[in-house]
Parts: C-alpha cells; structure tokens; sequence
C-alpha cells in the first residue's frame, strides 16, 4: 500500500504589516556588540564626513595651486635676476658707444678729452658692478692664499717676505661671500743664498 501523501504543513511566516505581526517587536541587539545608533546621529556624522572631504578637496587643490605658483615665481626670478644689473650697466654702454664715436671723428689734440672719458666710464662701470656687489681682492703685498690667488711662478725678492704676493697680474673679483675669479699672481722668495 501507499501512504497517502499528505502535505506537510509549515510555520507560517508573519507578515510584519499584518496586525499582531513582528513589526512592534524590537529587534534585540545581538550580544555585545554595540547598540544602534538613531539614524539622525548617523545622518549627521555623514553630513560631517562630507564636509571634511570637501575641505581636504579644498585644501589639495589650494596647495597644489600654491606650488604651481611658487614654481613659476622662482623661474620669473632666476630668468631675470639680472634685471636690476643691467639696468645700470646700459647707460656705461651707451658711454662707451659715444667713446668710440667721439674717437673716430677725432684729432690727435682731443686724445686727452678722449682718454678722460674713458676712465669717467670705466668709475661708472666699476661703480654699477660695486653696487651689485663686486669686490675687486688687492693682492700685492698680501700672504699668498690659495683660497683667493692663483699662483703661476714664484720669483726671488729680498724687498717682499716669502709667500708673500709679489706681484698681481690679474685681479681677483669676488661677489659678496663667493670667489668669481682668483688673482693671478707671482709669489715671493727668498733669495738664493751667494755661493762661496
């Protein structure tokens, strides 16, 4: 014989809308873990969250064009450094062009005038390159330095102390702290003694 197949019945599943259903049953926190928070606590620490994304936004895109700023400042600056420079070094230039001018179309009686217009351009030159802060190293007479001279013979002298410098053959120019050429110099010593 057959059993007679009879259906199973299974629980019934409460629909939380229908009265007498799950929805006025609070769900219970499961154990320990924390319990929920409102969702107007949860809303606002996302309004919060928003907010500090925006200003990190802000803040990146501020910093980033402060950068492109800087960066481009700093090659404005290095392009011309030498603005102020040459600035002051034109008007010697203009000089030297009316020099050279005046020289062609002169006699041999204007040599003088000529010459004293040369050393007049030569202090404008020297004092334009002294306010950009050139400064011309004497040499003669000073113990020699290799940090500041260039040596390029030694020479017998009984009038200069040895190692010291005897003669100077090319300034040295230094601007401010740092060394832009060396002087080239001749350094004393002592003479040989007479053989007997």
């Amino acid at each position: 014989m057959k059993k007679s197949e009879t259906p199973i019945p299974s629980p019934a599943i409460a629909d939380p809308s229908e009265p007498g259903g799950d929805a006025d049953v609070p769900i219970a926190p499961a154990e320990g873990s924390p319990p929920p928070e409102p969702m107007e606590a949860l809303k606002a620490r996302a309004a919060k969250a928003d907010d500090h994304w925006e200003r990190l936004l802000r803040t990146t895109a501020d910093f980033d064009n402060f950068k492109k700023r800087a960066a481009r400042e700093r090659q404005e600056a290095v392009k011309f450094a030498n603005e102020n420079l040459i600035q002051k070094i034109i008007p010697v230039l203009d000089n030297f062009e009316m020099a050279l001018s005046a020289a062609q179309s002169s006699s041999a009686n204007d040599l003088k005038s000529l010459s004293e217009g040369v050393a007049m351009i030569h202090a404008q030159l020297r004092q334009a390159l002294t306010e950009a802060g050139l400064e011309e190293l004497i040499a003669t007479d000073q113990v020699f330095d290799p940090n500041l001279h260039e040596a390029v013979s030694q020479q017998e002298s009984s009038a200069v102390a040895e190692g010291h410098v005897l003669q100077q053959l090319r300034k040295g120019y230094r601007l401010r702290e740092r060394l832009l050429r060396p002087a080239t110099v001749i350094v004393a010593r002592k003479p040989a003694a007479p053989v007997a």
